[in-house]
C-alpha cells in the first residue's frame, strides 16, 4: 500500500506557534495538534496546505519550507509539516471543522497543551527549524 501524506502546518506568527484542539472524531478529542489535513489526488502538498488551513482556520495562508523528517500516523497515513504564515489581511484564525479551540502558543507555553502523540516530534522538529526555543531552561 502506498503511504499517502498529511500536511501539518507550522502556522507562525510573531513569533508563536498555532495549535489547534481535536473536536472528532472522540478518540482524539481535547488533544492538540498542527492545523493541516490530507493531500487529495492530484494536489501538491503545498496547494494542500493552503486548502486545508482555509476549510479548518478560514485563513489565507502562504506555505513556507518543508520542516525536515516525516512522522508515522495510522496506516497508510505519514505526516510532512510546513512553515507558513498568514498572508496580509487574511482573516484571523478561527476553529471551523474538527476543532473547538486554537491557542497561539509562545516557545514558552509549547507543552502546556496535550499534543497529539504523533504531532510531539513534529512540533519540536518545527520548533528547532524556525530556531524557537521550546524550553525555559534552555532559553534562560
Amino acid at each position: 500500500m502506498t503511504e499517502r501524506i498529511v500536511v501539518g502546518a507550522a502556522l507562525v506568527d510573531g513569533g508563536r506557534l498555532l495549535a489547534a484542539r481535536r473536536s472528532a472524531p472522540a478518540e482524539l478529542a481535547g488533544r492538540w495538534e498542527l492545523p493541516g489535513g490530507k493531500v487529495e489526488a492530484g494536489e501538491t502538498p503545498e496547494a494542500a496546505l493552503v486548502r486545508e488551513l482555509r476549510e479548518e482556520l478560514g485563513v489565507t495562508a502562504e506555505p513556507g519550507e518543508r520542516v525536515p523528517g516525516q512522522w508515522p500516523l495510522r496506516s497508510p497515513y505519514v505526516l510532512h509539516v510546513w512553515t507558513a504564515r498568514l498572508l496580509p489581511g487574511s482573516a484571523a484564525p478561527a476553529p471551523l471543522e474538527d476543532h473547538d479551540d486554537l491557542r497561539w502558543l509562545t516557545p514558552a507555553e509549547i507543552w502546556d497543551v496535550p499534543w497529539l502523540d504523533q504531532d510531539v516530534p513534529a512540533v519540536e522538529r518545527a520548533l528547532d527549524h524556525l530556531g524557537l526555543e521550546a524550553t525555559d531552561a534552555r532559553g534562560a
